[in-house]
């Protein structure tokens, strides 16, 4: 059985908890190293305290979780047949104990499913398996390191595309599409969420949406992007000048660059990781912007591109070696324009490591 699926029995054990059944697709592959999108059919994997591992999904996926390494029971299916049946079976052939509790996703599995669940153990509590498996993925270990520093390489190699790409009176979109076909080029089949790429006064939606607004000169443009890559996946922003820059652009720019750079300084083992929006946002409020400043300072990174922790002020968690997450501070001034600054960092023994390299000085593209 492998490292993970080890940990997780022996909490089983720990917790007298008979079954767990994994269904997201993060969590899946975090376990099993097969990833596969099913779309509305069943896939998952049910984790027992004293028994073998059980993977249930469609019978056109099997040979491929095969390869991925799988080496205990699999109930493949085929669209005409009720898995839950097979499920039951196969559970029933196990002996169980008397399962007093159970435990899954509570945030992701459909309330049909967990009926069907407890169908199977129906005297047994629900216990929530999503802060084991969020213990679990929150510290990398050196292969995940390894694909997410070379994921982060493809998200700054995207940033250069997008700026090699400006000129007036190109679209945002046909920036967009540059930088996604030249990342496909290299491999990248799958972005980590919708590429932005915005334009002068849309650079001030935090989430704008890309369009055919055109480039001109005295634009701020924002980048935002990720690759995903072997299953993990990057994210960062840069925002740069078109042409020319006013005083007041510059000075939110070197704001948000400060910010940035004093969130990345808190970064070491033992913070408190509250303390990293905090200490960005105290430079922000300070320089007249605290208004402008709506959402965290960061989020956790890896399979999920949005994972634990959330990177607010109010996290009283700490920092460990091992766990990768985003610094962005962002000023976004509606119908004006926005700055944002986002670098994907790894807290190390002694510190952090920066791992998105892209210069982050302010640069007017001519």
């Amino acid at each position: 059985m492998n490292k993970r699926l080890e940990t997780l029995t022996a909490w089983l054990n720990e917790k007298d908890i008979e079954v767990a059944f994994l269904n997201s697709t993060e969590n899946v592959y975090y376990l099993s190293n097969f990833h596969t999108d099913p779309h509305e059919r069943l896939m998952g994997i049910f984790v027992f305290k004293q028994s073998q591992p059980l993977f249930v999904l469609p019978a056109m996926e099997v040979n491929q979780l095969k390869d991925a390494g799988w080496q205990y029971e699999i109930i493949g299916y085929s669209d005409h047949e009720n898995p839950w049946d097979l499920i039951q079976t196969s559970i029933e052939s196990r002996k169980l104990a008397k399962a007093n509790a159970v435990s899954f996703e509570k945030e992701v599995l459909t309330f049909g499913r967990s009926e069907a669940i407890l169908r199977l153990f129906p005297e047994a509590n629900v216990v929530s398996v999503e802060d084991k498996l969020n213990e679990m993925r929150v510290v990398k270990d050196e292969s995940e390191i390894a694909v997410i520093k070379r994921a982060t390489e493809m998200a700054d190699y995207g940033v250069q595309v997008g700026i090699n790409a400006l000129k007036e009176g190109i679209t945002e979109m046909e920036v967009l599409a540059k930088i996604e076909y030249e990342l496909k080029k290299k491999g990248i089949r799958e972005m980590s969420f919708s590429t932005m790429v915005l334009f002068g006064e849309k650079s001030g939606d935090p989430h704008g949406n890309p369009g055919n607004r055109k480039l001109k000169a005295g634009d701020m443009v924002l980048f935002d992007l990720g690759v995903v890559l072997d299953g993990y996946c990057s994210d960062i922003t840069r925002t740069v000048a078109y042409k020319s820059v006013t005083e007041k652009q510059k000075g939110i720019y070197n704001t948000v660059l400060k910010a940035e750079l004093a969130a990345l300084e808190a970064s070491k083992p033992g913070a408190r990781i509250g303390d990293l929006d905090t200490v960005a946002r105290d430079i922000i409020i300070e320089a007249g912007y605290g208004d402008y400043f709506p959402h965290r300072i960061g989020h956790g990174l890896g399979i999920n591109v949005h994972e634990f922790p959330s990177m607010s002020h109010l996290n009283d968690g700490i920092l460990k070696e091992g766990m990768i997450y985003t610094i962005e501070p962002g000023i976004y001034l509606p119908g004006i324009g926005g700055v944002r600054i986002e670098d994907d960092v790894l807290i190390t023994k002694d510190g952090f490591e920066t791992l998105t390299k892209f210069p982050k000085e302010l640069q007017i593209i001519e």
